[in-house]
């Protein structure tokens, strides 16, 4: 028999979620299809803490009440989304990914194009964060611009849910960390020094188009059309089976038949939607749309 010290205690039982708590995480779901398991409310309740200590407001009860019935409900919803959503993100991010884009992805966008009279490329970076990710695309585009885009003009659209960040990327102002995968020769030709910081050349701003976006806004995602690649990294994770497969859906309408959409190198379309094959490149995966007209036999 073992001895009773060496019997284990048990161990108390975690608290509920408070039920406002649970309403305002229904509340973000509903809104912008982010969803917050209840083993992860801690930052949900920490960014609620933050903003109630902002609006002098005393319980969750209250605060959700800011939330939905009292006249600042819908610039308060924005500013808790701006809280909950903040990226952490960096130019050049994904190098095998880049390089893939830049060697095999766009010279093939431009093999299925060549039959179109426009020579115009449209991408769209659908969670840009704090701006990074499209500029970089535009830098690359532009080392193209005397070679393969010889001739093309390009635009790319960049979405971001959270409206701190896209106000500061189109300030276009980064400091060492941001830049730390940028090569020195990148340095010298698409960013201007601005004391400690490096700023974003005007020609390459020039090329990038910011504006807010909520995947669950179905009017604007329809609006996205005539796409030739999507980037959509490290985004969809937030999200719940039901609110990808509608977002993925939005990407595929808004996607050109010879279209590409790239996920974060963790994220998958397994179980999620059909609609595209996985096409492997190298060090680098990404997805194409499918021709839903092609039946199997």
């Amino acid at each position: 028999m073992g001895s009773a010290a060496s019997v284990k205690k048990p161990e108390p039982a975690l608290a509920p979620p408070d039920p406002q708590l649970l309403r305002i995480r229904d509340l973000v779901y509903q809104v912008a299809g982010i969803f917050q398991p209840d083993n992860k409310l801690r930052l949900l309740d920490d960014r609620c803490s933050k903003r109630m200590q902002v609006l002098g407001v005393g319980s969750l009860r209250e605060y959700y009440e800011c939330l939905t019935v009292k006249p600042i409900r819908q610039a308060e919803l924005v500013a808790l989304l701006n809280e909950i959503t903040i990226g952490e993100t960096c130019f050049f991010r994904n190098q095998p990914q880049l390089e893939a884009l830049r060697n095999i992805v766009i010279p093939q966008i431009l093999e299925a194009r060549v039959k179109l009279p426009l020579r115009h490329l449209r991408l769209w970076s659908a969670a840009c964060s704090t701006g990074e990710e499209p500029y970089t695309l535009s830098m690359l585009l532009l080392e193209e611009s005397a070679g393969r885009l010889k001739g093309w003009t390009f635009e790319i659209l960049a979405t971001d849910l959270n409206e701190r960040s896209i106000a500061q990327a189109k300030h276009g102002i980064y400091g060492d960390y941001s830049t730390r995968n940028v090569t020195s020769y990148f340095r010298q030709k698409y960013f201007m020094e601005r004391g400690e910081n490096l700023h974003v050349r005007p020609e390459v701003q020039a090329h990038v188009n910011f504006s807010r976006l909520n995947f669950l806004d179905d009017a604007r995602m329809a609006f996205m059309k005539g796409l030739d690649l999507i980037m959509c990294c490290n985004a969809l994770i937030y999200f719940d089976g039901a609110s990808k497969r509608r977002v993925i859906q939005h990407f595929y309408n808004n996607l050109l038949p010879h279209g590409y959409l790239f996920l974060g190198h963790s994220e998958s379309l397994y179980g999620v939607s059909d609609d595209f094959r996985l096409v492997h490149l190298p060090s680098a995966t990404a997805y194409m749309k499918r021709d839903k007209r092609v039946v199997a036999r």
